[in-house]
């Protein structure tokens, strides 16, 4: 049997066998997770040490095996959704709306404008909330706990506002075809601007904290960098293919929910290092917010669903008061409106990178195949290859500047 076809840790041990009769060094096998509180998640890398250096390493994918893309070509459209959550669960409201919208291409419904701009303002608080959680984790990992427990509070302060719109937080299941469950109430704004209002102060005090802090700097810098070339190859997107120097923005470059009516800038770095994809992140969140601003100041009137009343589940009153409206009520959340045949792709720019829904109908009440594009599923591929030669702590923030999100790799 070829040594390229066994298990890495009996590769390494020839590899160890035979270091130690060339020069007596003795390396070692180390098993980095899959339950390993530094790993953020179950993922598993056999890694082979001299000392506390890299000398190489393995990745597994696989260890939660949730079969999303399969059980989804078993349910009814609507019942998707709440799969979706699952995927990226850092930013749940981007994985719905990109879904919703992806359901929207392939029946051709126009979504009103207002329908748009509510999306935009949630998707980017969305994203906020991922970019939170990625930079403030990686100062957890460098050794600095207080910016986390300083700037976690407003994470929570978003998913009040994800309560206030839909009633769910961590997994919201936000969102129908064409639109909304319901308009936003007056709440819901307030608290959007009391976080427009309150939040930058603090963002700011937390990129003061680690940006220019000496340690931080010396943990993350050259730690983990990816070239743009070797970062397109592999087939990186979002914030880490910005930080390695490429300007590629879905958002920009194939618009959509109105984002083309928006000013804002891309971030992008140079050596796609564990500092750089800090730094892209962390300026992301002020475009975020600037994005967020100019919706609500532009908002317009409306409804806050499209006219479809084959997709769109008709007011309470009317079921109870109405055998058409009950009947109607019944196909929706059985499934029971076939969706016509067609193949199409849809992608928005998630919290790390381009998620994309590739759909083909048959006709049916369920896909005939969905696959879903999950950008950590890609770039957590090229892990190894960013810390080979470096220290196992510097794997460590890697890991955790790449946000790889375990609900990914499984779907």
């Amino acid at each position: 049997m070829s040594d390229l076809l066994l298990p890495p840790e009996h590769r390494y041990a020839k590899m160890i066998e035979q270091k130690q009769n060339e020069d007596g060094s003795e390396l070692s096998i180390l098993n980095l997770g899959p339950t390993h509180p530094a790993t953020h998640g179950i993922f598993q890398n056999i890694l082979l040490m001299d000392g506390e250096r890299i000398l190489d390493g393995e990745g597994t994918v696989g260890y939660i095996h949730r079969a999303f893309e399969k059980i989804a070509e078993n349910r009814p459209f609507y019942q998707i959704t709440p799969l979706t959550d699952r995927m990226n669960y850092c930013s749940s409201p981007i994985n719905n709306m990109g879904w919703w919208m992806t359901l929207e291409k392939t029946l051709n419904i126009e979504v009103p404008k207002r329908v748009q701009y509510l999306r935009v303002i949630v998707m980017e608080l969305a994203r906020i909330a991922d970019h939170i959680i990625c930079n403030s984790v990686l100062g957890v990992d460098t050794g600095a706990l207080t910016g986390f427990l300083y700037v976690f509070q407003y994470r929570e302060k978003i998913y009040e506002i994800y309560e206030e719109i839909c009633g769910a937080r961590l997994t919201t299941n936000m969102g129908r075809i064409g639109g909304f469950e319901r308009d936003w109430s007056p709440a819901a704004f307030k608290k959007i601007n009391d976080f427009l209002d309150e939040f930058p102060k603090i963002w700011q005090e937390f990129e003061n904290l680690l940006m220019r802090n000496r340690i931080f700097m010396d943990r993350t810098i050259d730690v983990g960098p990816i070239s743009a070339e070797k970062a397109m190859s592999y087939g990186f997107t979002g914030p880490n293919l910005r930080a390695a120097g490429i300007d590629y923005d879905v958002r920009v470059t194939t618009p959509y929910s109105s984002y083309e009516d928006f000013e804002f800038d891309v971030p992008v770095g140079k050596s796609g290092d564990t500092y750089d994809r800090f730094c892209v992140r962390s300026a992301e969140v002020w475009e975020s917010l600037k994005i967020i601003k100019q919706a609500l100041e532009k908002l317009p009137e409306g409804p806050f669903h499209a006219n479809v009343p084959d997709y769109y589940l008709p007011p309470k009153e009317e079921v109870y008061n109405n055998m058409e409206a009950l009947i109607y009520h019944f196909k929706i959340v059985m499934g029971e409106v076939p969706v016509p045949k067609t193949e199409v792709y849809h992608a928005v720019e998630g919290g790390n990178g381009e998620l994309g829904f590739y759909l083909i109908t048959d006709g049916s009440r369920t896909p005939y195949r969905l696959h879903f594009r999950r950008p950590c599923f890609i770039y957590y591929q090229a892990f190894n290859d960013m810390v080979r030669g470096q220290m196992l702590s510097d794997a460590i923030a890697t890991l955790s500047s790449l946000n790889v999100i375990a609900g990914e790799l499984d779907a």
